[in-house]
């Protein structure tokens, strides 16, 4: 992509979303170095943000990027920037970096936050698109993600300024609207654990079918075999959560950075959209 040209569109047409996947080599380490982190079991060692890790190359590339989890930074396996870090990287700032130009350094890492959370919002709209069961509140949805990513294309004052709590609120009520039309199709009461605490749980075999597990606290829960069709899993929290022989097809607004924290096998079933991820 050139650094002057407008990154394609993240419409609905395009339904692997190439746009808001992740391209490392054309980013500059931003996940690397504008976040922080706490030494934890998720990394061997803790950082300010603005802070290179220690295991970034000249290159921008990890230098233990095949050895991350052996080297105690599973968490930097779970992240996934979608697609924020070469939108920041080669349209914000136009293909300059940070190391060749220290004054751009504060204001990128600055903005990356900002335009991963933008991205992330174009993922969920650009997936309600898709649900056949979402079509009375289509046009709602795509006046929604064009804004979106209008806002995405903003200078980097720009992004900065803006109220990003206020604009994910009003994407998330088309996102509830949509939930509740898909999981409406599922026959019967379906429950609703929206925010539950939900760690260590003992879910196996459960019929989740249609469920809200909007923000449920999930964590290590045992969710073998359960059939989690159509449940709105939107922020749900799956670290260490087991996934094996599960049904998620068609759960609604998984991303991949959940799952990647859940474990699973060869017979979770998933979205399309969706990977396996290497370390199930």
């Amino acid at each position: 992509m050139s650094p002057t040209t407008e990154p394609p569109s993240a419409g609905p047409a395009g339904a692997d979303r190439p746009a808001l996947r992740a391209d490392c080599g054309s980013c500059f380490g931003l996940c690397c170095v504008a976040l922080p982190f706490a030494a934890s079991a998720d990394f061997a060692i803790g950082k300010d943000a603005g802070e290179p890790c220690r295991h970034l190359r000249s290159d921008f590339r990890c230098g233990i990027h095949a050895r991350l989890r052996e080297r105690g930074f599973s968490g930097c396996t779970v992240y996934d920037c979608f697609g924020a870090g070469q939108k920041v990287s080669q349209f914000t700032f136009e293909g300059r970096d940070w190391r060749r130009h220290p004054g751009t350094a504060a204001e990128m890492f600055a903005v990356f936050p900002v335009v991963r959370h933008l991205h992330e919002l174009l993922w969920y709209l650009t997936e309600a698109l898709t649900l056949p069961a979402a079509r009375p509140v289509h046009g709602a949805l795509r006046q929604a993600l064009h804004e979106t990513e209008r806002l995405t294309l903003g200078s980097a004052a720009e992004l900065r300024e803006l109220d990003l709590a206020a604009h994910r609120a009003q994407v998330n009520q088309l996102l509830l609207r949509t939930s509740d039309l898909v999981r409406a199709r599922i026959p019967g009461r379906k429950k609703n654990r929206r925010g539950a605490d939900l760690i260590g749980a003992d879910l196996r075999g459960a019929d989740l079918r249609g469920a809200n597990l909007r923000g449920a606290r999930l964590i290590a829960a045992d969710l073998e075999r359960a059939d989690l069709t159509s449940a709105d899993l939107i922020g749900a929290d799956l670290r260490d959560a087991d996934l094996s022989g599960a049904d998620l097809r068609g759960a609604v607004f998984l991303t991949q950075d959940r799952l990647n924290a859940a474990r699973g096998d060869a017979a979770t079933r998933l979205p399309p959209a969706l990977t396996r991820p290497a370390h199930w």
